[in-house]
């Protein structure tokens, strides 16, 4: 009868830790949600350039009298523009759109505007 005699040891370095912190939770929701975000932007991204497609080959072929002709150009055209912005670019794409909003806001609070309200009759004098 033969046996095996040498054990292999099983060294556990690869895996990752298990941390059950409400921290680690948050971070971890927070990864989810901007992948199945930026996905779901995505796929929204393309509906509309298929759509902004569909319509601008329906108001080509379509008959200047008929009904054919309610979708504007600027309408087509964004459709288009924004579609395939939002089909390339995800959430990376929103992401930056919207850091670039949070700095202007925060240019903007940079200085504080108070309203002092007087007696009745006199208007209120702006205080920086």
């Amino acid at each position: 009868m033969t046996g095996i005699s040498e054990t292999v040891p099983f060294a556990l370095t690869g895996l990752p830790t298990a941390a059950w912190d409400l921290t680690s939770f948050l971070e971890n929701a927070k990864s989810q949600f901007q992948t199945w975000g930026g996905l779901a932007l995505m796929l929204l991204g393309a509906v509309g350039l298929v759509w902004g497609g569909v319509l601008l080959l329906r108001k080509l072929m379509a008959n200047p009298q008929t009904a054919g002709q309610q979708t504007s150009w600027v309408t087509i055209f964004l459709l288009i523009i924004v579609g395939g912005a939002l089909a390339g670019g995800g959430w990376e794409l929103v992401s930056t759109v919207g850091s670039g909003g949070q700095k202007t806001i925060e240019e903007l609070g940079g200085g504080t505007v108070i309203i002092q309200i007087r007696a009745a009759g006199t208007p209120p004098r702006l205080v920086r």
